[in-house]
């Protein structure tokens, strides 16, 4: 069914999760909001999110969980709608939950709860939500006309869709970024903000797993899930303009996974965010133990079979026996110093990826619409009145845990109570 000539107070371009709750918000202030998806269905992320259950919010957010190249832009929306306001949605439509851990909150059943939530919550606050209607351009009228309903509310834009053309007050840009292209991800967000003079932080795979050279993947490739505990590092590579700020890179102490081709798992997803092509990451394979402190007694044994010994202790054999085999291949030094040579290379495991596994696999997109001109309490242009970008569209990215649905939500708020 066509939509031409409608009018709205609101028009939101797309029903992912930022998408969905600004919707919601700005219906509850009483304004005419056509949500509109150019997918078959809203929240299809959230659906596939946390294995199906949907790894909704994270208890400890904080501004300092986010990468930007503003590092406090994310604080206002955050502070203002914070992790227990959306747990207290949760519970109000009944929807069982558990900490996983790290202040990881979890649906108790299906990611679908959460969907059917929001959708509810547009409902009852009067939102129109479209799906598979494709928006082909949103363009600025020339003039300033009254609202149909002769409340003088600004129809600012015209929305040309598949469905018709669209006339509106504001217009929030939620289509989120490049990842996981097969639910339809499209880099139209951000041609939408180099439209209207926004700068655009390039955008990037984040939370995604890394690849190995040819060469490191001679060395570990058949040891394909094996997986341990370690700190994840890399080497800060930030834009020219933003250097000299005084910025370091986290470390993460999770789980790595070797994979057949590269590594994954939480440690190496979260320092993907922030790793750049030809830098190393670095992984510390034994946290806060001296694994040859022994060898050094007078005495003691000094040869490979020590060395794999001690890394039993601490690593799956098989990753034990391969980081000795490949340590000690440039030849063995049982010296003193040549011991604690090996005691550093545990603790700092060099990779230099030959790259990601790129957006098909990446949980989000790092980049986006530059911060600078936006105003962080409302998500609006500071360019062009009635224009909002939220969620994964903006140069703000969350870690792994939740905190990326926690900026959804809270962006989304920020937006929709101003729109």
């Amino acid at each position: 069914m066509g939509m031409g000539g409608r009018r709205a107070d609101v028009v939101v371009l797309g029903a992912g999760a930022a998408g969905l709750m600004a919707a919601a918000e700005a219906g509850k202030r009483g304004r005419r909001v056509l949500l509109l998806e150019p997918g078959e269905r809203a929240g299809r992320k959230i659906l596939i999110s946390g294995g199906g259950r949907c790894n909704f919010t994270n208890l400890g957010t904080r501004a300092e969980n986010f990468l930007s190249e503003n590092m406090h832009f994310a604080r206002s929306a955050l502070a203002r709608y914070p992790p227990q306001e959306f747990v207290r949605l949760v519970e109000k439509h009944g929807i069982g939950y558990h900490e996983k851990t790290l202040g990881q909150l979890f649906c108790d059943d299906s990611a679908k709860r959460i969907v059917t939530m929001l959708e509810r919550e547009c409902g009852e606050s009067g939102v129109e939500i479209r799906c598979g209607v494709r928006v082909f351009e949103v363009s600025r009228r020339p003039s300033i006309a009254a609202g149909a309903d002769g409340s003088g509310d600004a129809a600012r834009f015209a929305i040309e869709t598949s469905a018709g053309r669209i006339e509106c007050g504001s217009v929030v840009v939620a289509t989120g970024g490049l990842s996981i292209p097969k639910l339809g991800a499209t880099g139209f967000g951000y041609e939408l903000a180099r439209q209207f003079g926004h700068a655009v932080v390039e955008p990037r795979a984040a939370l995604v797993p890394l690849v190995f050279h040819p060469g490191d993947a001679a060395d570990w490739m058949d040891l394909s899930g094996v997986s341990a505990e370690v700190v994840a590092a890399t080497e800060e590579r930030s834009r020219p303009e933003t250097k000299g700020r005084g910025r370091r890179t986290p470390e993460f102490r999770e789980k790595l996974l070797i994979t057949h081709r590269g590594v994954s798992g939480p440690a190496v997803l979260q320092i993907s965010s922030y790793w750049r092509p030809g830098a190393q990451v670095r992984f510390d394979l034994a946290p806060n133990r001296e694994v040859f402190g022994a060898m050094l007694a007078k005495n003691a044994r000094r040869d490979a079979a020590a060395v794999v010994s001690a890394l039993r202790a601490i690593l799956p054999a098989r990753l034990a026996e391969r980081w000795a085999e490949v340590q000690l291949r440039a030849g063995e030094d049982w010296t003193n110093a040549g011991v604690a040579r090996l005691e550093a290379g545990v603790h700092a495991w060099t990779v230099r990826p030959a790259g990601s596994e790129g957006y098909a696999k990446a949980e989000v997109t790092a980049g986006g619409v530059d911060t600078r001109e936006l105003d962080a309490r409302t998500m609006e242009s500071r360019r062009v009145a009635g224009l909002y970008f939220i969620g994964e569209v903006v140069d703000v990215t969350g870690w792994l845990g939740g905190y990326n649905f926690q900026w959804a939500w809270a962006s989304g708020v920020a937006a929709g109570a101003a729109a």
